[in-house]
């Protein structure tokens, strides 16, 4: 063979190999990136993504069914609380703390539960977060209640209990239960002393949204009235005071007169007002696991921030159903006699939506949410 033949063919052959080599390289980096892609789907998962659908047809605890079964949802809410008060139900601390990991990511409730002292001073003008158009001013009276550190930092608690205010607690004799976790928190200002109970009495966190004035102590219009409100207060002894002052227009006044009484009378509480950008903080994580709420309730947001602190988290008080497991009428609030539609398209909550999501975390052990009576010779 020609020495010109014998180069080519050398070199055709090397060529060759070459590019066996190179298809060899892309098929190993294709599968390890195909691996790793699963690897963050199968974490990924773990945090639950519920469908948006109608909530007049869905199982509020039952979060995988098809939704081609239309059937009542009373039916179906009845028939499956057995299985969220179940004492079946194990803690998974692995899902847990991923799941406070990924929160993370979105918001720090420690330093996210409240404005600082230091950042900003009388005068100041805030935009509401909900109605950007409009503004308030950072009174005296605020500027002196708002913390110079967070109220929860280094904070740590094994087990959290956060008490919502469905009627559902009523005769469930759940207070003790309660009471017997390291944290309590309670969801605005809600009364206690007359329901120990069923909902107990132990508060370290308490919310007050501004409405709350005037809704359950109309106002203030009297001096009985200011006394009740100042009695609610005071008897809060050394807890979180927890007031959203700047989600919308309308509550200044009554945030006023409450900071008013507190600094008046030297209230013992320790004050908190939300940053502004919790809220769509705590959205933007549920939106991405594709919890589609409007805004988040209370409950839903005391759960988010609760994370960072609470190891292992009890939700009572939850169900936004107006008829309970036996098919009895269940209360809006425990306390009083206010009416709610819970599905209906003008509410600013998506409250069976956001139950459903809970009861996946419950089954998956995350959390364990408690819709049924409490077991008052045991303990946990």
């Amino acid at each position: 063979m020609l020495p010109v033949s014998r180069t080519l063919l050398f070199g055709f052959v090397t060529l060759l190999v070459v590019v066996l080599i190179i298809d060899d390289i892309a098929e190993v980096e294709e599968e390890t990136a195909n691996t790793g892609h699963s690897k963050k789907m199968n974490a990924h998962q773990l945090i639950p993504k519920p469908r948006r659908e109608p909530a007049a047809h869905m199982d509020p605890t039952a979060s995988t069914r098809s939704a081609k079964n239309v059937i009542n949802h009373h039916d179906l809410s009845y028939n499956n609380t057995a299985k969220l008060t179940s004492n079946s139900w194990t803690f998974n601390k692995t899902l847990s703390n991923l799941i406070r990991k990924n929160i993370l990511r979105f918001l720090d409730p420690e330093r996210d539960i409240s404005i600082l002292k230091g950042t900003l001073k009388p005068g100041d003008i805030i935009h509401y977060v909900f109605d950007r158009h409009s503004t308030t001013n950072i009174s005296e009276n605020l500027y002196r209640l708002l913390p110079s550190v967070s109220p929860m930092k280094n904070q740590h608690h094994r087990r959290c209990a956060i008490v919502g205010n469905s009627g559902i607690l009523l005769n469930s004799s759940c207070g003790p239960e309660i009471d017997s976790h390291d944290f309590v928190i309670r969801c605005n200002l809600a009364p206690v002393e007359e329901y120990s109970r069923d909902v107990g009495w132990r508060t370290n966190l308490v919310t007050m949204n501004p409405s709350v004035v005037q809704r359950a102590f109309q106002d203030l219009v009297s001096e009985e009235w200011k006394e009740r409100f100042l009695q609610r207060l005071q008897s809060l002894s050394g807890s979180v005071l927890w007031i959203p002052a700047f989600m919308a227009k309308g509550g200044e006044e009554r945030v006023e007169w409450a900071l008013r009484l507190i600094l008046l009378h030297t209230v013992d509480v320790h004050t908190a007002f939300p940053s502004l950008r919790l809220l769509h903080a705590v959205r933007g994580y549920w939106l991405t696991n594709n919890v589609h709420i409007k805004r988040p309730t209370t409950g839903l947001l005391m759960y988010t921030m609760a994370t960072r602190f609470c190891e292992e988290i009890h939700l009572y008080g939850f169900w936004p159903f107006p008829h309970g497991p036996q098919g009895k009428p269940v209360k809006y609030h425990y306390y009083d006699a206010l009416k709610y539609e819970y599905t209906s398209s003008s509410s600013p909550h998506t409250m069976p939506l956001e139950f459903r999501t809970l009861s996946t975390l419950h089954r998956q052990g995350a959390l364990r949410l408690h819709t049924g009576t409490c077991d008052v010779e045991r303990r946990p």
